[in-house]
């Protein structure tokens, strides 16, 4: 359909923007002979018939681009539609004419437009041009339109990729960390291993249910935190401290899930692990109007190699804000003493519905 067709706004401003024409039609008609208020009661049907028929100059453009095609084709092509839009034009004011001398609102009209015929047909031509230009800045916009939605459209299939691929790295991750945990305590405590591999299945039926949404409610998120605590906690025992000081305004704010999992794992892997004697890890959340801010703290050895901030875990949480936030999402690592801190800034976006995802 023809944009302006498919919009009453836009046909209107359309039909407005005739206004000057018919002015100019007017005055070309008066200048034959015509009184004014003939001149104004033929030029004004007249114009507005004509305004629809100069409509076709859009479809005629969309089949001769000026982009792929010789110019002198696409000139041909417009000057022989003008020529026959301004003869039907000329033709449109000779029946105009003679429906107002019947009516009385004329007389005798016809002596006068033959005089003014080259005049008119002139006119139908100008009327028929300005409307092809007019097509093709339409043409421009749309194409123009069409080109940011693809790029749109392209932008986010990318990041929808690029956050799949993130999501996918998590669980291998985890899993080979916790299948080497299981295999060792296969030798040593044979009821540990069973108990682990118990609540690692429960753990990855959890994730299988978050891991397919683009985001989750905080909650769910530190329940699957949780989750996956159950199943350390098996290997190290007391030597693992957790504690939470969570905000209640932040569990309804939706994140990326699988997002503080790895987080808690890097604090597992690089911070107790290493500790003979075990340590803590702090998982804090608050909410600051429309930001939610998330610390997690743990215990570590200052003496042992800074492998951790090189990390998977901790460069897969950083790109994956960056494709789901942009800029509106930052985080930042540091170390004091023995301990180790990383923090999340993000914007609050609440689930509206307030369904948790909680696969049992």
């Amino acid at each position: 359909m023809h944009p302006i067709l498919g919009s009453l706004r836009k046909l209107g401003l359309y039909l407005l923007g005739w206004s000057p024409l018919i002015v100019l039609a007017a005055d070309q008609l008066r200048s034959s002979g015509l009184t004014l208020n003939e001149a104004v009661a033929l030029a004004i049907p007249l114009c507005l018939i004509y305004a629809f028929i100069c409509l076709s100059s859009w479809w005629l453009c969309r089949l001769t681009p000026l982009r792929g095609r010789g110019w002198e084709r696409v000139v041909t092509i417009h000057l022989a539609a003008s020529v026959v839009a301004a003869t039907m034009w000329t033709l449109n004011a000779r029946t105009l004419a003679e429906g107002l001398s019947d009516l009385h609102l004329m007389s005798s009209p016809l002596p006068l437009l033959m005089r003014a015929a080259s005049q008119l047909f002139g006119l139908g031509l100008l009327f028929y041009l300005l409307t092809v230009a007019m097509s093709y800045v339409l043409l421009a916009v749309e194409a123009s339109r069409q080109a940011e939605a693809g790029e749109a459209e392209a932008q986010i299939l990318a990041r929808e990729a690029e956050l799949r691929a993130l999501k996918a790295q998590i669980n291998p991750h985890f899993l080979f960390n916790s299948l080497h945990s299981i295999s060792a305590l296969t030798t040593i405590d044979p009821a540990r291993a069973r108990d682990m591999c118990v609540l690692l299945g429960d753990f990855l039926r959890y994730t299988l249910g978050l891991g397919e949404k683009s985001t989750i409610p905080l909650a769910d998120e530190i329940e699957l935190v949780n989750r996956y605590l159950k199943v350390e906690k098996v290997r190290f025992g007391a030597r693992l401290d957790m504690q939470e000081d969570i905000d209640p305004g932040a569990l309804s704010v939706t994140v990326p899930p699988l997002l503080l999992q790895p987080m808690v794992e890097n604090a597992v892997a690089h911070g107790i692990s290493g500790l003979p004697e075990g340590g803590w890890i702090r998982l804090q959340a608050r909410r600051q109007q429309d930001e939610v801010e998330i610390l997690i703290e743990n215990k570590f050895d200052a003496d042992s190699p800074p492998s951790r901030r090189n990390g998977v875990g901790l460069e897969n949480v950083r790109r994956r804000l960056g494709a789901c936030y942009g800029s509106r999402a930052s985080m930042s690592v540091s170390s004091e003493g023995d301990c180790f801190r990383v923090s999340l800034l993000l914007p609050c976006e609440n689930n509206s519905k307030g369904d948790h995802a909680n696969q049992r």
